[in-house]
């Protein structure tokens, strides 16, 4: 039974994967995509690169998330980009399943799967591994999500803190998708969330490489500012309206960062400069947590592209170099299972 959330195993526990992987993670706007680019250009084998984003998973929706352009995709392969209708639900359980048929690909064609992304919740599943635990219930998620619309989240983000305080005081008030999940969760399974994430992952790989990037926070503030620029206006206002058109507003594909005030913009209910430092505070809190999120893994090789990109992907290369070298022949042939 999948799981949306990674709850603990109800069967036996698949064994981590001991071929090699990268992960470069990093917050959003940090140039992950350009950085992967080079490194593949430098790297002593093919690598290719898996997407580990929760907004670039949807297809239709190339400027409000920041997708790869079509030439950075010849530059360097991409997958997990695009492959879920802007409709559905694409949880942490079905990526990581899909993640893992997309390895599979890469290590046949004699590459090494490198993960690019920004998603601690995609990364954790694929890389560390998920738990099984209570799979989606239509119809207890609709009731919830009308419950959400009646009531307000932060009636429902109460309900939860009384059911799941852990789990409350880690998801934000406004996290409509993850609040839902939780007491989802919680009604079907009887348990609060975080106690069924409690226990040994299943599946995972072994010993990957991560790599991290990061930016001084002002150098960081200003590529925000130029990446919302540039979605705004490369297409998000259209997206926006298209997907209200849809009646999608409340679909985990809208809750990409900036959306509802793309959407207010393109309405005219707000001016361009109001609109981009509305959904630039958006990107910076957004980034703050995932850079808090990273610095908890234990050891990440941070790399640092102010310093030029070509040195940081000089960098990672060594690193991936060195890597490797820890893997014996035929690495990349199945020795384990990763699910």
């Amino acid at each position: 039974m999948e799981s949306a959330v990674g709850g603990p195993a109800q069967g036996p526990c698949v064994q981590p994967d001991p071929r090699p992987l990268v992960v470069l993670a990093g917050p959003t706007a940090s140039g992950k995509t350009a950085l992967a680019i080079a490194l593949a250009e430098r790297a002593p084998v093919p690598l290719e690169a898996i997407g580990a984003d929760a907004r670039q998973i949807y297809r239709g929706l190339p400027a409000g998330t920041a997708q790869p352009a079509a030439a950075e995709r010849r530059a360097l392969p991409h997958h997990m980009i695009g492959v879920a209708d802007p409709a559905e639900t694409f949880d942490a359980a079905r990526y990581a399943r899909e993640a893992r048929a997309c390895a599979g690909g890469v290590y046949a064609r004699g590459a090494v799967p490198l993960v690019v992304g920004g998603s601690g919740l995609y990364l954790r599943a694929f890389v560390e591994g998920l738990f099984e635990g209570p799979g989606a219930r239509p119809e207890l998620r609709r009731r919830l999500e009308e419950e959400a619309g009646r009531e307000g989240l932060p009636a429902l983000h109460k309900r939860l803190s009384g059911c799941d305080p852990e789990a409350a005081a880690k998801i934000h008030p406004n996290d409509r998708r993850r609040i839902i999940r939780a007491l989802e969760v919680f009604e079907a399974a009887g348990r609060p969330i975080s106690s069924l994430r409690a226990g040994a992952p299943a599946g995972g790989f072994e010993r990957p490489l991560w790599l991290g990037v990061d930016w001084p926070p002002e150098a960081h503030a200003r590529r925000i500012e130029e990446r919302v620029r540039a979605m705004l206006a490369g297409g998000m206002v259209e997206e926006a309206a298209r997907l209200a058109r849809e009646g999608l507003e409340h679909a985990p594909s809208f809750e990409g960062l900036g959306y509802a005030e793309a959407l207010e913009l393109g309405r005219g209910g707000a001016d361009i400069e109001e609109t981009v430092e509305l959904v630039c505070r958006l990107h910076r809190g957004y980034a703050k947590r995932q850079r808090t999120w990273f610095r908890r893994v234990p050891g990440v090789r941070w790399l640092h592209p102010e310093r030029g990109m070509e040195a940081a992907a000089a960098e990672a290369a060594r690193a991936v170099e060195a890597y490797l070298a820890g893997f014996g022949p035929g690495a990349l042939a199945r020795k384990g299972a990763a699910g």
